[in-house]
């Protein structure tokens, strides 16, 4: 009779992959990076256990999007105080925080739990070509 397997965190070998974001789609980009932090591309993936790898994106000020997004797509965050609603478009994101923009991208396609919250700590987004993971010898990882 066969068992089904379930992954043990102390099973699980983590990863380091770099995304050069330079002329990719954020959604399409976006979407590969949640499945690499989720860990689904492993045969061992459990839904219960963060068995992800990091991921560390850099140029994330020159990625593409697709139609009027720029100027159409919007950002909101509300400080909890009356009219204290504060809304950016995506343009002024990228030129204000491109990190964010590919981080909230990501968050949004993770789990809504402290699984997803541990899976999002993994994701590295840097603005420029420069990075601090050297040392960790991340592989390139090419997203379509």
């Amino acid at each position: 009779m066969n068992k089904t397997f379930n992954a043990k965190a102390q099973d699980v070998e983590r990863s380091w992959y770099i995304v050069d974001a330079t002329d990719l789609t954020l959604g399409r980009m976006a979407s590969q990076i949640a499945t690499i932090l989720r860990g689904k591309h492993k045969p061992i993936f459990t839904q219960h256990i963060d068995c992800g790898d990091f991921v560390i994106v850099v140029n994330a000020e020159k990625i593409h999007v697709t139609g009027n997004k720029r100027d159409d797509k919007m950002y909101h965050r509300h400080s909890g105080y009356p009219g204290g609603l504060t809304s950016m478009n995506l343009g002024q994101m990228l030129d204000k925080y491109p990190d964010r923009v590919i981080t909230l991208a990501v968050k949004r396609m993770l789990p809504k739990s402290n699984l997803g919250r541990l899976m999002l700590k993994k994701l590295k987004v840097y603005a420029g070509p420069d990075h601090p993971h050297r040392a960790q010898d991340p592989q390139v990882l090419e997203i379509e």
